[in-house]
């Protein structure tokens, strides 16, 4: 009845905004992200017959209201698959920042979903398991196989079934690295179902970027197999200002970024143009999340530095997918081949 999960947040190369099917978390179109070691969520998830209620805990604050609404009826669905009624203790525990931009709802519902079932002695293949965590966050979905991904969209609207993460290069395929500039404190301003939501009721962006992302994750595909960084980087930053231009059209305009997100864009472009082969991405958030070639690493990060404002570095690189701890700490995969 006892059982814990270390997961990665993934980041979206091509980026995922807009539910076709809110309940299920079903994406308006597919994503491309790669899965990233650096940062973790590790959860402890324990069943207990004696209990009256769920107990939850995210980084040693107890849940209350929606999120513990949220979280509850995402066990629900662990407690019907296993036809089990108990009520659940959870810990878990994010080394970066929460529910602020950096995808902790990835990590976050891959841990949960892999040691739910763990607990209840569940069995889910990968994509059963990929499937399970889309229910609780669209991108946790992504984080279940690790390395490079993409997401399935499915066309199943009734149980969602086809829409899981689908690895297509191992996370050592390529050794970059991700440098992720935080320019603000706290959590962000709207969070992303929200936001998704209103941005395909009211802007007319909205249908333009859902319609472009297939050709993009062509391309990106075709790049990351190649280990040709020039082109993933064009089809990076084309589809996060895309998703982004879509957001801040919407009626009101959403907009996360603020003064050092701007000025990080700007960085990076003068790299660019300096011969330091880099690039951006930014998601629901004011973070900026730079990428480049292991050895331009410490370049890369003396750049970054000059901008003021930004208060803190995150150094990841590509990870594996989410896994069940064992005995001595050691870890396995969290699904049944």
């Amino acid at each position: 009845m006892k059982a814990t999960a270390v997961a990665h947040p993934n980041i979206a190369l091509v980026k995922y905004w807009g539910k076709r099917h809110v309940d299920l978390n079903l994406p308006s179109a597919g994503s491309l992200s790669v899965t990233l070691a650096g940062m973790k969520t590790r959860t402890t998830v324990t069943f207990d017959p004696q209990l009256d209620k769920d107990i939850i805990f995210i980084n040693d604050r107890v849940q209350t209201g929606r999120r513990l609404e949220r979280l509850s009826a995402f066990i629900d669905r662990m407690r019907s698959m296993a036809g089990v009624g108990w009520r659940v203790k959870v810990n878990s525990e994010n080394d970066f920042p929460t529910a602020a931009g950096l995808a902790s709802s990835s990590s976050g519902f891959a841990a949960l979903a892999a040691a739910g079932c763990a607990a209840l002695n569940l069995e889910p293949t990968r994509e059963q398991l990929s499937v399970l965590a889309r229910l609780g966050s669209g991108s946790a979905a992504r984080s279940v196989p690790g390395g490079f991904v993409e997401m399935l969209p499915g066309d199943e609207d009734a149980d969602g079934t086809d829409a899981f993460a689908e690895p297509f290069a191992g996370y050592a395929h390529w050794d970059l690295r991700c440098i992720i500039a935080l320019t603000a404190r706290g959590e962000k301003s709207v969070g992303s179902t929200e936001a998704m939501l209103h941005t395909a009721d009211t802007s007319p962006y909205f249908e333009a970027f859902v319609d472009s992302v297939p050709e993009d994750i062509k391309r990106a595909r075709e790049a990351v197999k190649a280990r040709d960084f020039l082109a993933l980087g064009q089809v990076a930053e084309h589809s996060c200002l895309k998703f982004h231009a879509s957001a801040i059209a919407a009626k009101p305009g959403i907009l996360y970024w603020n003064g050092q997100t701007i000025g990080l864009i700007h960085r990076v472009r003068r790299m660019r143009e300096e011969g330091v082969k880099v690039f951006f991405t930014i998601d629901a958030g004011p973070h900026v999340k730079v990428f480049c070639e292991s050895a331009a690493l410490s370049a890369v990060r003396e750049f970054l530095k000059a901008v003021p404002g930004v208060h803190d570095f995150i150094v990841a690189k590509p990870g594996p997918g989410v896994r069940l701890e064992v005995e001595n700490g050691r870890l396995i995969p969290a699904w049944r081949s």
